[in-house]
């Protein structure tokens, strides 16, 4: 299968690091015009330089998504987009009880909110084009609530609702809605969280990273942290018009750690 995007101009939403950047470059390298997008100007002009060295078509837009502003202020700077990906997440694990009302709204805002802002401006183009592409990432926690952040399970539950209504909005057209679930991934803030815990408990990092699925993720099938570029694969598929099928779906990319069969 060759993937090609020529022509198409991809918005990937927190996108200077992790999966979000694996997933700008797997875009780049299938021919998209990619925007990077992160809070930061610094982040979005190294990410961009990165992509560039690689031969990418890229340029950046520093715009903080969390925010009604900030998704203005993106949408003015780029009108329309043919791929739409919804990226910018947070995660952070924390005793239920000692959650206050402040971070259920941040983490609503940031996960759920920047998807269904930036989804409403971006929709109503691609229907008239009859061609487009949104995907949501979303997590194996939106099915698996994690009991150390329930507030994150939650708003990635959230997610997979907003995807699936608004799939049903692009009824009969050349336009699709999906979700991409990753597990476990080892992206940058991964890595140095499980070198740390390598050190403490005198391990080297592939045993740390081995016992932490292992203890934490014990369904999982493949028994390890997936790279960011396992998970970009999927969602530059999902982005493809080879893709054409495939619309209203929650797609699995967490080494079967849901152990449910649909």
């Amino acid at each position: 299968m060759n993937i090609d995007l020529s022509g198409k101009t991809a918005l990937v939403t927190g996108s200077t690091a992790g999966i979000g950047h694996a997933i700008a470059r797997g875009l780049a390298a299938s021919g998209a015009s990619v925007v990077i997008n992160g809070r930061g100007q610094d982040k979005v002009d190294a990410a961009v330089r990165k992509l560039e060295a690689a031969g990418g078509k890229v340029r950046g837009i520093a715009a903080d998504v969390s925010t009604a502003a900030g998704c203005k202020a993106l949408v003015s700077a780029l009108p329309e987009v043919d791929i739409l990906i919804n990226n910018a997440g947070i995660f952070e694990p924390k005793d239920f009880f000692d959650i206050p009302d402040e971070d259920w709204s941040r983490f609503f805002e940031v996960n759920v909110m920047s998807g269904v802002r930036l989804s409403r401006e971006y929709l109503k183009g691609m229907l008239k084009r009859n061609w487009g592409r949104i995907v949501f990432i979303s997590s194996e926690s939106g099915l698996n609530i994690p009991v150390e952040m329930i507030h994150y399970g939650v708003s990635k539950t959230a997610q997979l609702s907003v995807a699936r209504g608004l799939a049903q909005l692009t009824r009969g057209t050349g336009v699709t809605v999906n979700s991409v679930l990753p597990g476990p991934t080892m992206s940058e803030g991964v890595e140095t969280f499980v070198r740390d815990l390598a050190k403490q408990n005198g391990q080297s990092v592939d045993e740390a990273a081995a016992n932490f699925v292992k203890q934490h993720r014990p369904s999982s099938l493949i028994q390890r942290f997936a790279s960011v570029d396992e998970i970009a694969n999927m969602v530059v598929y999902v982005a493809s018009k080879e893709a054409s099928a495939t619309n209203g779906a929650a797609l699995r990319a967490e080494g079967g750690i849901v152990n449910t069969i649909a």
